[in-house]
């Protein structure tokens, strides 16, 4: 089947507000971008997928997705990962694509081969992917496309799992371990941290950013991050 992944980003600039009093602005912005690169890196990688659109306005995200030769689409709306998602959704159908793969730019853990094993498991429905508390919702793969409208933020995953249900289609909620950890509050970002120190060699813009950030003394957690 047909599969194109979908990574909506937001300028960089305003990234990650949550973390604005323990990071400054050019930190957060540093960190947002090194995130995204772990993530479209990862993207790059996994078997099976035919196309993978960047959705965006920020000019430092599209210049990363078209020195790789993906495809940008424009967020002109600027309306939020929902409203960003479904520009993906609709390039998809009026591409042909049968199924899509919705996935943030903030987990930087996330694996190739954890998000091939999603795509292959996902032939007809909805698989979504929850954040690790087990509320929000960090990833969704819908065959068709337009199998539901995504509607991510606070509470997203009873949202999803309603709105499937009311369409009448196959989902499930599965688990995944590199995706479960955004980043948006400090502990967030001190779990992050931990998880770093754990997983030797992954990440490594990430994990770069995140280094950088200690040796200014701008980082709400101690830093090791070796690789």
């Amino acid at each position: 089947m047909k599969t194109l992944a979908i990574l909506p980003i937001k300028s960089f600039a305003a990234a990650k507000q949550r973390l604005a009093e323990s990071l400054g602005a050019g930190s957060r912005q540093a960190l947002a971008q090194a995130m995204f690169t772990d993530v479209l890196g990862s993207l790059r990688r996994v078997p099976g997928l035919d196309g993978i659109a960047v959705v965006t306005s920020d000019r430092a995200a599209e210049a990363a997705a078209r020195a790789d030769r993906l495809l940008v689409l424009p967020d002109s709306a600027q309306a939020g990962q929902s409203e960003a998602a479904l520009v993906g959704i609709r390039h998809a159908l009026a591409s042909g694509y049968g199924r899509v793969l919705l996935v943030p730019g903030d987990t930087p853990l996330v694996r190739p081969g954890d998000l091939a094993g999603l795509i292959a498991d996902s032939d007809e429905g909805v698989a979504i992917v929850p954040d690790r508390h087990g509320t929000g919702t960090n990833a969704l793969v819908l065959a068709p496309p337009d199998a539901i409208e995504p509607s991510f933020g606070p509470d997203s995953l009873a949202r999803h799992v309603a709105a499937a249900e009311a369409a009448g289609v196959p989902h499930r909620v599965q688990e995944v371990a590199t995706l479960a950890l955004d980043v948006d509050t400090p502990g967030d970002l001190a779990e992050l941290t931990a998880e770093l120190e754990l997983r030797h060699g992954q990440a490594p813009s990430t994990r770069g950013a995140l280094r950088q950030l200690d040796r200014a003394g701008a980082s709400p957690v101690r830093v090791r991050t070796s690789a």
